[in-house]
C-alpha cells in the first residue's frame, strides 16, 4: 500500500503468490534503492538528502532512480503490498463476509513486508507522519489502493466498483490502517503493528462496542 499476523489473531496462512523472473528483478532493484534512501535519510534527513546521492549509494544511474519512482517522495511511498493483499483477498473463501475477506486479507499481505523488513517500515511510517511532503503524497497513493480493493470487492458480492456503499466500506479501511499505523509511530512503534491493524479493522467488522 502506498502511503501493511497478529499475536492475538492468527489468520488463516495463504501461500506467497509466485512472481515472474522480470517482476522479481524489478522488486529487487526498488529494495535497493530504497534501502540506500532510508540509509541516508536515516544519516542525513529526508529533505538534505538528493536523488542523486541516493542513485550513488545504491550503485544505479538517477535516471533508473527515476524510472522506479518519478518523485523522492516515491521512493518511501511505493511498495509491493497492493498485489500481495490482492491476492490474499482473492485467496479467502468465496462465502466469507467481504470485510472479514479484506480483513484477513491486509493480515496475510501485511506480514510478508514485516516479515522482510521491519526496521524499513518502521522508517517509512515515522517519514510518513513527519514529513508533510509525504503526508500529501501518501492520499495518492491510498485512492491507487482503494480502486484495487472496489475491483476486487465488487467481484466477490458482485456489484459494481462504483457502488457508494463499496467506496464507503473500502474508505472505512483504508482509514482504519491509516490510523493504527499513525498510532503506531505515535506511541514509539513498540507495538505490533499487524495487532494494532487488526483491532483497527476488528472495530469495521464488530462495530464500536462500549
Amino acid at each position: 500500500m502506498q502511503g501493511m499476523a497478529s499475536a492475538q489473531t492468527s489468520p488463516t496462512e495463504q501461500p506467497e503468490p509466485r512472481l515472474g523472473l522480470r517482476e522479481r528483478k524489478k522488486i529487487q532493484t526498488r529494495r535497493a534503492i530504497r534501502g540506500a534512501a532510508y540509509r541516508l535519510f536515516a544519516e542525513q534527513g529526508y529533505d538534505a538528502t538528493p536523488v542523486d546521492r541516493i542513485a550513488e549509494a545504491a550503485d544505479v544511474s538517477p535516471s533508473t532512480v527515476f524510472r522506479y519512482f518519478p518523485t523522492k517522495e516515491d521512493i518511501v511511498l511505493t511498495d509491493e503490498y497492493d498485489p500481495l493483499m490482492e491476492a490474499a483477498i482473492r485467496a479467502r473463501p468465496a462465502g466469507e463476509p467481504p470485510l472479514e475477506s479484506i480483513r484477513r486479507g491486509v493480515l496475510d499481505g501485511l506480514r510478508h513486508l514485516v516479515d522482510a523488513d521491519l526496521t524499513e517500515l518502521r522508517q517509512r511510517t515515522r517519514l510518513v507522519h513527519e514529513v508533510p511532503a509525504l503526508r500529501g503524497r501518501s492520499a495518492e497513493g491510498m485512492a491507487q489502493t482503494g480502486r484495487m480493493l472496489c475491483g476486487v470487492l465488487a467481484e466477490r458480492t458482485g456489484r459494481s466498483p462504483d457502488d457508494l456503499e463499496l467506496r464507503v466500506a473500502v474508505a472505512a479501511v483504508l482509514g482504519a490502517m491509516q490510523e493504527a499505523m499513525m498510532h503506531w509511530v505515535e506511541q514509539g512503534q513498540t507495538e505490533d503493528p499487524l495487532a494494532l491493524i487488526d483491532r483497527a479493522l476488528g472495530v469495521l467488522v464488530r462495530g464500536l462496542t462500549r
